[in-house]
């Protein structure tokens, strides 16, 4: 986790800049993207909450998702990703919704997708998504990598946005 706190720190201080603020839903990362900015001091200030949807049974709990209200949406896909930052930026009313969702590993998941396949998704002033395969099955390897990469994504849309605060 020590080498997602640098982005973290950036994004940190952009969002107090600009006075903005973000939620999180993330799956596979588990945790590690919300840890990230909760371990920079003063986060109660553009930390919204989030929600770590590995199941169906937490999607449906926490976002209120049915993906049969959502023809074509699997999980670990862009759409799903943009999904569920949208639906957690406006459950926890952020200015900033990312999602991130994949196959950690060491196999892969039951839509064909392999191990180290995700796909992140920001929503807000600037839209953005993408698909990250690592092709690796190391587990533990591919969670951080996909924080790591799911902060990335998230920095260079705040860079992107002009500044609403």
């Amino acid at each position: 986790m020590e080498s997602l706190i640098p982005r973290a720190t950036a994004i940190a201080e952009l969002l107090r800049e600009r006075g903005e603020t973000v939620a999180i839903c993330e799956t596979t990362a588990g945790g590690l993207v919300s840890a990230a900015l909760l371990a920079v001091p003063g986060a109660s200030v553009y930390y919204r909450g989030a929600a770590v949807t590995y199941t169906g049974v937490a999607r449906s709990a926490f976002l209120e998702i049915e993906l049969e209200d959502h023809p074509g949406v699997r999980s670990s896909s862009e759409p799903y990703a943009r999904l569920i930052a949208a639906t957690i930026r406006e459950r926890l009313g952020a200015t900033w919704g990312v999602g991130e969702t994949g196959a950690a590993g060491p196999s892969g998941n039951p839509y064909g997708d392999a191990a180290g396949h995700t796909c992140i998704a920001v929503a807000g002033p600037v839209e953005q998504s993408e698909t990250l395969e690592t092709g690796e099955a190391d587990r533990e390897a591919n969670m951080l990598r996909f924080a790591e990469r799911t902060l990335e994504v998230f920095e260079q849309a705040l860079r992107q946005a002009p500044s609403s605060g």
